[in-house]
């Protein structure tokens, strides 16, 4: 079981940096948002040392040896890691998924670029859809088809976190759109990255990564409908504000080179109380065939032998649905003051 102590230090960590997923998570039954929590917490951090760090191929490095620490038992004094060792023995997590999830983090400390979006969902399924699928073990769902549907989930938000980035990406010198839609739109990709600017031409590319998303989107849902029924508002959630982050990109109109779209947290409000108590209806099938990209974490989920689960009494989940509503409206309350007083 995860120590107070750490699951504390990991919802403090969240709740300064990830407000939405620390928010999603007051919607998630207590046995599954401590643990969903620890796991966020250590690949947020992973990704932050990668991300943030002056050699980042030494942080991949630290980063390997702290995920050998945690899978031999012996996690190292950071509470994330403690937290996250007991989520791997507690959910039987196989270590290709957080292992797959450090590859993603060792592309970005090459600055790998990728020619196509079949290249680019390579790269999301490593960083993304491996997380996605972790969750669901946490929820605990082990089936190839549910499975499936979170790596679709996954893989929906990194390419809307790529749309969302394109001009902070470009400035830190990282590009992620394929190099081939460049090409194919007639712009040279290095001469872009110089000198990265808005035109109509990256408008549209912008609008196709949007658009992958949103069939991605749509085909996770029949897999959130498979989940224990007080998984799902967490998950729609998820789900709905990572896709208004597309919606508010092109509110901009699909200009993501000046300014970086933010969702303001009225507007969480108002789509988490039209998805949370609306319809739970999907319109794609379950089955539908796996990303070719993400295979290999479902294979690694299948190969692994699930753990013993113990039943446990949850709060119900109406109580849930207002309370998070309710810390949105806060939070909204909050900002409106401190712009009041900057101004």
């Amino acid at each position: 079981m995860i120590a107070r102590a750490d699951i504390a230090a990991c919802r403090s960590l969240l709740k300064g940096g990830s407000r939405t997923f620390h928010a999603v998570s007051l919607v998630l039954p207590r046995k599954v948002a401590d643990p969903a929590i620890a796991l966020y917490a250590f690949c947020r951090l992973a990704d932050d040392a990668v991300d943030l760090g002056e050699d980042r191929a030494a942080a991949v490095k630290r980063l390997q040896v702290r995920l050998e620490q945690v899978y031999r038992g012996q996690p190292g004094a950071h509470p994330a890691d403690r937290a996250f060792a007991a989520v791997v023995q507690q959910f039987a997590i196989p270590r290709a998924l957080p292992e797959a999830l450090l590859e993603g983090l060792a592309w970005d400390a090459e600055s790998r670029r990728y020619e196509t979006l079949d290249d680019l969902t390579d790269y999301a399924a490593r960083v993304a859809a491996s997380v996605g699928a972790m969750m669901t073990l946490v929820m605990g769902h082990r089936a190839p088809d549910v499975m499936a549907r979170a790596c679709d989930l996954g893989v929906a938000m990194q390419l809307t976190n790529i749309a969302r980035d394109i001009g902070e990406d470009a400035r830190a010198g990282r590009l992620y759109l394929p190099l081939r839609w460049l090409r194919d739109a007639g712009i040279e990709p290095d001469a872009w990255l110089a000198q990265p600017g808005f035109s109509p031409e990256i408008a549209a590319l912008v609008q196709c990564l949007l658009d992958a998303a949103d069939a991605l989107y749509a085909r996770a849902g029949a897999g959130i409908m498979h989940l224990p029924w007080t998984c799902r508002p967490g998950i729609q959630a998820a789900r709905a504000l990572y896709a208004e982050i597309g919606r508010e990109v092109e509110r901009a109109g699909l200009n993501s080179i000046a300014e970086r779209a933010v969702v303001s947290n009225r507007r969480k409000a108002a789509v988490l109380a039209g998805r949370l108590i609306g319809s739970n209806r999907h319109t794609q099938a379950l089955s539908q065939p796996a990303l070719p990209q993400v295979r290999f974490l479902i294979d690694a989920v299948a190969a692994a032998a699930p753990p013993a689960r113990a039943a446990e009494r949850l709060r119900p989940v109406e109580e849930r649905v207002v309370w998070v509503l309710d810390l949105f409206t806060r939070l909204e309350r909050r900002d409106r003051m401190l712009r009041q007083q900057s101004s």
